[in-house]
């Protein structure tokens, strides 16, 4: 296991890299068929008359994947995921473009602020900036993602 990146490891400034990931229509229609059923999540054909134009990902499935991606990343580097005591939350999430069917995500995370936990002492807070990308590079989601991590033990 690679050692344990505590709470006073991380920086401000500090990027994570993630990804990549490709999206299928298959996924897209399952996920909405369970947590998003809107028609322009559901078809080409009812998406066709909105301005989505054709079928598009539910937001809050962009927003799952950058989870599956970002928890993939912390199993090839076991050492933050042992660290990470859950969130307290997101700050700012936006879906800035729509996610389409063979579209391949990748995501980029940037410390923006450290803070100690004035309560409990066991943890500190780290918020990210966490923006996911398509294959062209144009950002399709933002985020600000506010996590706790277990600091070093005394």
């Amino acid at each position: 296991m690679s050692e344990i990146v505590y709470f006073e490891d991380v920086q401000v400034g500090d990027r994570n890299e993630f990804g990549p990931l490709t999206i299928s229509r298959e996924e897209i229609v399952a996920f909405a068929s369970e947590f998003d059923p809107q028609p322009f999540h559901l078809s080409d054909e009812a998406a066709a008359g909105t301005h989505f134009g054709s079928l598009a990902s539910s937001g809050w499935h962009t927003t799952a994947l950058s989870m599956k991606m970002m928890v993939a990343e912390w199993q090839r580097n076991p050492g933050i995921q042992a660290a990470s005591l859950g969130a307290m939350g997101v700050d700012e999430l936006r879906w800035l473009q729509p996610v389409r069917p063979g579209d391949t995500l990748r995501g980029v995370s940037e410390v923006i602020e450290v803070k100690a936990s004035r309560s409990r002492p066991e943890m500190g807070i780290v918020k990210t900036h966490i923006t996911l990308f398509n294959q062209r590079d144009e950002p399709v989601l933002s985020m600000k993602p506010i996590a706790m991590f277990r600091t070093r033990p005394a």
